[in-house]
């Protein structure tokens, strides 16, 4: 028979056993837990997009879903209000008018249907900017996309070149090439110039650019622009200079331009207007050295029959 005191015993024999094993257990399952939050936090929870981070759709370069907003007629982007006819073929409003109301790909009657899903999807949309090939990598809202490409630095640009309207367009590098082979400009190096103008005939002008001179300098390029034309009826002769890249960066550039003879002389300081600006605006806005026919003449000296200027400049960056 058992006595009490080994009864007690045996009790607090078992129940340490009891507690060991409880531990045992809960420890076995904290270790389980502690590996799979060990394999698990390997993966990448896959959780429900945050609304703030949902993007409108994005088109990207050479897709063809840019194409369907492109109008069939004058092929620039449609906007509101679009225009359907019957078959669902759609065209801009402004050339609905110009088709005489008929559809330029099936012929029938377009009426006043408007395409709202087309509408609606140009709403959706980002698209690349046009000159995406040239190095613009940004991304607009549909109707944010034009005003964009009409500033984009990215933009081609135009033959600087007075003598005739070339219809060149190109990067600066293509418009080198293009001027020194095309045209036979040349291309000097070097931030200051000495340049003799010769005519003739000083009386006849025709509006037409002697000359146009390359310069090299400070890791850019300048044209010099030597013109003649008509000041309401009397022939001028204008010299300026031109930055061949972006308005911005033609603001950090100055030059001054010197003529004269007979121990006269006039002197222009200014800034170099960029090549996006026409010369025919530059001329017209006077923006560079003018010199009347009559002291043209007389600093050519002689017999005043023939003109003999020479034109002196340099060029500087400002601080």
């Amino acid at each position: 028979m058992t006595c009490p005191k080994e009864r007690k015993n045996q009790m607090y024999t078992g129940s340490s056993s009891a507690i060991l094993s409880r531990k045992m257990d809960e420890s076995s399952s904290l270790s389980g837990e502690s590996k799979c939050t060990s394999v698990c936090s390997n993966e990448q929870p896959h959780l429900p997009p945050k609304t703030s981070q949902i993007k409108k759709p994005v088109i990207l370069p050479d897709s063809d879903i840019d194409g369907l907003l492109e109008c069939p007629v004058c092929s620039n982007a449609m906007f509101p209000p679009i225009q359907q006819c019957p078959s669902g073929h759609t065209l801009c409003s402004t050339c609905k008018a110009n088709v005489n109301n008929k559809c330029p790909v099936c012929r029938k009657e377009i009426g006043n249907i408007r395409c709202l899903a087309l509408e609606k999807l140009a709403v959706s949309l980002h698209l690349p900017c046009a000159f995406h090939s040239l190095g613009c990598e940004e991304m607009f809202p549909y109707y944010s996309k034009l005003q964009h490409e009409a500033q984009c630095v990215h933009r081609p640009y135009s033959c600087p070149h007075p003598g005739s309207d070339c219809p060149f367009t190109g990067d600066i590098p293509s418009l080198l090439s293009h001027l020194r082979e095309s045209h036979k400009v040349d291309l000097q190096t070097g931030y200051t110039f000495n340049h003799r103008y010769v005519k003739q005939d000083p009386c006849s002008v025709d509006n037409v650019s002697w000359t146009l001179t390359l310069f090299s300098c400070f890791g850019h390029y300048f044209c010099l622009h030597f013109e003649a034309f008509l000041l309401g009826t009397e022939p001028v002769y204008m010299a300026f200079l031109r930055f061949m890249g972006e308005e911005m960066e033609a603001r950090k550039f100055a030059y001054c331009l010197e003529v004269g003879g007979n121990g006269r002389k006039i002197t222009w300081h200014g800034v170099p207007r960029s090549i996006r600006t026409h010369h025919r605006t530059v001329r017209d806005s006077h923006d560079g050295l003018i010199v009347q026919r009559s002291l043209a003449l007389y600093f050519s000296g002689g017999d005043r029959k023939e003109l003999k200027l020479r034109v002196t400049g340099r060029i500087w960056r400002e601080m």
